[in-house]
């Protein structure tokens, strides 16, 4: 696998390529040997901001990277034995809602309210259907919800109580409101909110807070955890190719940290933070809004069509052109049909990985990091 880094403005875009150096021998040339073919590919992103180098413990920076891991090798685990796209990209995304480190399921942000609302999307490239949720409540894994809305209802968007009723219809695990919430995002809440001088709500019974911060406390590590610019938003993405040849994309977050008045963002609607057709598959990170009113998934899809286009300038081309002109933030992770993976950013950072058949897996934080090789990941991939 071979990775193309180009730093603009600040900004890094991978693009992924096979290739094969010829040996040298002292017999008569020979013709190098044919790339492996992509049978199956996946990558991942773990949400997108103000993410550098200076704001993360070496402790924080380790933890990040060994959540992408394993991320990645749950989804490749099923893609190598022939499993479906689909089944790789909610078998991901459910892990990651599980991690408090994302913004997704547990550790999910926090509304005003003191509540988590959860919004999530599937959506099936080999015959664009889809399924979607917003404002869920009770129901521990969102992504799995929205697939039972695709699959099992003659709908695709669901919000609120009735996607949780459907939810323990279909047997669905159920926890308390109060399962997302973790200290750190409460620790976030509360910044926010005296930030933009709202009340803070109440306490959940039993939830333990760290010190707060203190000027004698400031450090990375709580720079990191309080910082409400980079706290405000996150989103967990999947999108994966499988051995068949079918796409297929995910997207699950908590939305804003004190998010008001039913706040939906991208995530959950289809064409703009989620996106799969037969040719591209695009999960996207970032302000919402934004990429609500560009439709960047679907956008992004319809410049990769475009003759002459490579799907890394079509990223580039919505990203970098139109959400930077507009004023929003963010980045995406794109695959087309033949597994090739790429991803735009015009943030500090966005936690991201990627992994196929044909090459071991890279997680990546930084936006000027080139080479996040995985060498645990690599030796114990699945082939």
């Amino acid at each position: 696998m071979i990775w193309r880094a180009a730093v603009a403005t600040g900004v890094l875009v991978l693009a992924c390529g096979v290739g094969v150096a010829a040996a040298q021998t002292t017999g008569p040339a020979t013709a190098p040997a044919a790339a492996a073919p992509v049978t199956w590919s996946l990558a991942i992103h773990g949400g997108a901001g103000v993410i550098e180098r200076s704001r993360l413990t070496p402790e924080q920076d380790q933890a990040y990277r060994a959540a992408l891991s394993e991320a990645l090798a749950v989804g490749a685990a099923v893609l190598a034995r022939g499993g479906s796209a689909l089944d790789a990209v909610e078998a991901t995304a459910r892990l990651m809602e599980d991690n408090p480190l994302f913004n997704a399921g547990r550790g999910a942000a926090i509304g005003a309210d003191g509540t988590v609302t959860l919004d999530a999307a599937i959506m099936d490239g080999s015959n664009q259907k889809a399924g979607a949720v917003a404002g869920v409540m009770t129901t521990r894994h969102p992504i799995s919800l929205a697939r039972q809305v695709m699959e099992t209802t003659r709908h695709v968007f669901l919000i609120g109580a009735g996607a949780d009723q459907l939810a323990r219809e279909r047997g669905l695990e159920q926890v308390e409101n109060s399962w997302f919430i973790t200290p750190r995002r409460w620790r976030m809440l509360e910044q926010v909110l005296t930030e933009d001088g709202l009340p803070l709500p109440p306490r959940p019974p039993g939830l333990d807070l760290p010190p707060r911060p203190t000027s004698s406390m400031a450090g990375a590590q709580l720079a990191e955890d309080t910082r409400s610019v980079e706290s405000r938003f996150g989103t967990i993405g999947v999108v994966a190719r499988d051995s068949a040849g079918r796409l297929a994309v995910g997207t699950t977050t908590g939305g804003l940290t004190g998010k008001r008045w039913g706040r939906v963002g991208d995530a959950p609607v289809i064409g703009a933070g989620t996106w799969a057709d037969r040719s591209c598959a695009v999960s996207a990170t970032g302000t919402g809004e934004y990429f609500l009113r560009l439709t960047v998934a679907r956008a992004i899809c319809f410049e990769a069509e475009r003759p002459g286009t490579s799907l890394q300038q079509a990223a580039d081309t919505v990203i970098h052109r139109d959400l930077t002109g507009m004023g929003g933030d963010g980045g995406v992770i794109v695959m087309n049909a033949a597994g090739e993976a790429v991803f735009s950013l015009n943030t500090e950072g966005m936690y991201r990985g990627q992994v196929s058949s044909a090459a071991p897996a890279r997680v990546m934080i930084y936006a000027d990091e080139a080479d996040g090789l995985v060498g645990t990941a690599a030796a114990a991939r699945p082939h």
